[in-house]
C-alpha cells in the first residue's frame, strides 16, 4: 500500500472551483478561467509515494508545487479529487479524524525554520509532542534524541537566536522526527540556506532517510537539489504534472520539450550512474575451467583480459591473455587469477563522474551487486564515449543505448 497516494487532484480558487474543474476537464486553458475570475493553481495531479522513498515534488515558481503540499496534509481541501494516507482518505477526514491523521501521519519542516525565539532548541524539537499531549518527561527524552540525529548535541538549553540558519533548519527537522510520524512534509526546507550549508542538509536528510526509513514528499524549486535526493521526481508545471521518474530517466528520456529543455543543464555525469553504461561482459570465465578455455575465450572475443565467476556469479579476480599463455599445461586456473582492484570494483548505483579515476587505471571496471556478483562491465572505450554524447547539448541519449565511439575517443584511448 502506498504512504501517500493523489488520484486527480484539482485545486482551483475562485467562487465556482467546480465548475472551473469541470471546464477544464473539457479542455478549456487557465487563460480562460483567469478571465472568470478562477485560479487554477493544480490541475489534475496524480502519483504514489511509496513507503520510505524520498518522492521529490520539483517546480518553477507559480508551478502549483507548494498548493499540492497542502492538499497532501489536509490545509487546502481539493476542489476535486482525493488524497490518501496509507489508505485513508484525508481529503473525507473532517474535525477529530483530521487532526488525528495530521498528528499520527504527518510532520512538516518549513522553510524558514519556524521556531519559537523564546523557547530553548530542546522545547521546539519537543513541541510537536507537547501539543499532542505527551508527558514533559518523554517528550525531552525524545526531543533529545532527535537532536542527536540531527548533529545539534550539546545544544539542547540554547535559544535559537545562539545557532546558525543551518542548525536552525536542524532543529525544524528534529522537531519533525521526535514527533514520530510515518511521513515528513518538507516545504523548500532547505531554500533560504547558503548553497554550502544546503549541501549538508542534503546530505544529512539521505542519511537519516537510510537510517530511519521515513517516507518523504520534498517541494524544491532547485533542479540540481531534486536530482541530488530525488528517489523519484515529479516535474510540476502550470499546475499540471507533466513527468514522474528517477533522475536518470527524467535525463535520458524527457516527457516533452519542456522536460528536456529544463534539464538541458544538468551535469549528467554526475546523475547517471554506472547501471546506464554498463554492458554485459563478451565472456567471462567459471572459476571451475582451466587455461586453455581462457585462452580460447580471448582469441575468440579479442581481448586480453578476462573475468573470473564462482558458480554463483560472484566476482573471484581476472585473468590475462600472457599469463594464461604462459601456462597452458595447467589444469586449474586459480594459481593465475589476479584481484580486481577496489578501484575498479563498483556498484550499480555509481555515478558516472566517480567512474573517470578507475578507468584511468584500468581497461575495464566491474560493476557488481551487493552480493558481489558481477552485473556487467564498463570497458574504458565506453565510458569515454558516453562522456563524449553527453557533451553534446542536444543529445538526448536513449537509455539503453551506447554511443559508438568518435573518432577522437578511438584516438585517445590508443594513446
Amino acid at each position: 500500500m502506498p504512504a501517500i497516494e493523489a488520484h486527480r487532484l484539482y485545486k482551483v480558487f475562485g467562487r465556482k472551483g467546480r465548475e472551473g474543474v469541470k471546464r477544464l476537464e473539457a479542455g478549456a486553458d487557465t487563460a480562460e478561467l483567469k478571465k472568470a475570475g478562477l485560479t487554477p493553481a493544480v490541475i489534475d495531479a496524480s502519483f504514489t509515494v511509496e513507503e520510505g522513498e524520498i518522492f521529490v515534488v520539483m517546480g518553477l515558481s507559480g508551478s502549483g508545487k507548494s498548493t499540492l503540499i497542502r492538499m497532501i496534509n489536509g490545509l487546502h481541501p481539493p476542489t476535486a479529487g482525493h488524497v490518501k494516507l496509507y489508505g485513508e482518505n484525508i481529503t473525507a477526514a473532517t474535525g477529530k479524524d483530521l487532526r488525528r491523521l495530521r498528528r499520527e501521519r504527518i510532520s512538516m519542516v518549513f522553510q524558514h525554520f519556524a521556531l519559537f525565539p523564546h523557547r530553548s532548541v530542546i522545547d521546539n524539537a519537543a513541541y510537536g509532542l507537547e501539543t499532542q499531549g505527551v508527558a514533559k518527561e518523554e517528550r525531552r527524552r525524545r526531543a533529545h534524541e532527535a537532536l542527536e540525529l540531527c548533529g545539534l548535541t550539546g545544544w539542547d538549553e540554547h535559544l535559537p537566536s545562539e545557532l546558525s540558519g543551518g542548525m536552525q533548519q536542524r532543529v525544524g527537522l528534529a522537531r519533525a522526527l521526535a514527533a514520530d510520524t510515518d511521513i515528513l512534509l518538507m516545504d523548500e526546507a532547505f531554500s533560504a540556506l547558503d548553497p554550502l550549508i544546503r549541501r549538508d542538509m542534503q546530505d544529512q536528510l539521505i542519511e537519516l532517510q537510510q537510517k530511519l526509513g521515513k517516507t518523504i514528499l520534498f517541494i524544491t524549486h532547485d533542479l540540481n537539489e531534486a536530482m541530488r535526493i530525488g528517489d523519484r521526481i515529479a516535474m510540476m508545471r502550470n499546475g499540471r504534472i507533466v513527468q514522474v521518474g528517477t533522475a536518470e530517466e527524467i535525463l535520458t528520456d524527457p516527457a516533452n520539450d519542456y522536460v528536456a529543455q529544463f534539464v538541458a543543464d544538468v551535469d549528467r555525469t554526475r546523475v547517471l550512474t554506472a547501471s546506464s553504461v554498463m554492458e554485459p561482459p563478451v565472456a567471462v570465465l567459471g572459476a571451475e575451467q582451466g587455461p586453455r578455455t581462457a585462452h580460447k575465450l580471448m582469441r575468440e572475443h579479442q581481448i586480453s583480459a578476462l573475468f573470473v565467476t564462482g558458480r554463483d556469479r560472484s566476482l573471484k579476480g581476472y585473468v590475462t591473455e600472457d599469463e594464461v599463455g604462459k601456462h597452458l599445461e595447467q589444469k586449474d586456473i586459480t594459481s593465475l587469477l589476479k584481484p580486481v582492484p577496489d578501484v575498479a570494483r563498483v556498484t550499480p548505483d555509481t555515478s558516472l563522474a566517480d567512474l573517470f579515476g578507475p578507468a584511468a587505471e584500468t581497461p575495464a571496471i566491474a560493476v557488481v551487486d551487493d552480493a558481489g556478483r558481477l552485473s556487467g562491465v564498463i570497458p574504458r572505450i565506453t565510458l569515454l564515449s558516453a562522456l563524449a554524447a553527453f557533451s553534446e547539448p542536444e543529445a538526448v541519449p536513449e537509455p539503453e543505448a551506447v554511443p559508438e565511439p568518435t573518432d577522437q575517443t578511438k584516438e585517445a584511448v590508443r594513446g
